[in-house]
């Protein structure tokens, strides 16, 4: 094999140069390509956290007012005017019905009441949820602040909510009688499942949610008081939910590590409503 003349070895080696940079040039320009992410363009507006309607509880019940409260998300307490007792009518709320509020875990509603003077108030008087409340912030500021910002971060993800319990179909009796009278306690509500299958649900609920969080305990919680509640007004087959809910109680303790309080005060109503229902 012969050998490459001196003078063309310079610019042999320039060209074979060349060729390693421009190579090597586009091999990191491919795999910058590849690899480098692409920019991601983040709306303020589709980060806000859900909105929610405070509904309109004027002239009911307080025990009614509670429920109608929990259901669409949102705390309470009692702000003025009677005490907290389950027959007391709701005189006034803040915010007003119809306020669209961001979903901050469980907006907080004053209540005012009043006093219904056919029915006995005993015991102490339930003013607050059974949960803690959370700020409330008005949908239109928090739209017109994301608006004016030029971008937001993602918002951290909401705790989820437990999960209620799924409406069974059941045979609604032509006629809930019931088990005795109490002056100025308010009627059953029919849209309302019995208790009895109220207590029962609420223990096949437990069975699927085994873990202790917070949004769990006051769901439970609230379930309790319900059942509870009702069954001292005198509802229909108030003593059968009771003695379900003292099982279901008892199971919690079992699984959560809490609620001797909530079995010992459905103890006392069993008693209690089966001494009255004589």
């Amino acid at each position: 094999m012969g050998t490459w003349p001196s003078a063309l070895l310079p610019r042999i080696a320039a060209i074979v140069t060349l060729g390693v940079l421009t190579t090597a040039t586009l091999t990191w320009a491919a795999e910058k390509k590849l690899t480098a992410p692409k920019p991601v363009q983040v709306s303020p507006v589709a980060t806000q956290a859900a909105v929610i309607v405070v509904p309109d509880v004027r002239g009911q019940a307080y025990v009614f007012a509670k429920g109608i409260l929990e259901d669409n998300g949102f705390a309470w307490r009692v702000s003025g005017g009677a005490g907290g007792y389950a027959a007391n009518t709701v005189a006034g709320q803040s915010p007003a019905p119809g306020t669209h509020v961001v979903d901050t875990g469980a907006p907080l509603v004053g209540l005012t009441l009043k006093r219904n003077g056919r029915y006995a108030e005993k015991g102490t008087p339930d003013n607050v949820s059974p949960y803690p409340a959370t700020e409330v912030r008005l949908a239109g500021a928090v739209a017109k602040t994301a608006a004016a910002a030029p971008a937001a971060k993602p918002a951290p993800a909401a705790a989820p909510k437990p999960a209620k319990p799924t409406a069974v179909a059941h045979a609604k009796p032509q006629r809930r009688t019931p088990d005795f009278a109490v002056p100025g306690a308010p009627k059953e509500p029919v849209k309302e499942m019995p208790l009895p299958q109220r207590a029962r649900l609420l223990g096949v609920w437990l069975s699927s949610h085994r873990t202790r969080t917070a949004a769990n305990v006051r769901y439970w919680l609230y379930q309790n008081a319900w059942i509870v509640t009702g069954a001292k007004f005198g509802w229909w087959h108030g003593a059968q939910a009771l003695t379900v809910l003292v099982d279901v109680d008892r199971r919690a303790q079992s699984l959560w590590g809490i609620g001797a309080r909530s079995q010992s005060s459905a103890s006392a109503a069993l008693a209690e409503v089966k001494a009255r229902a004589k």
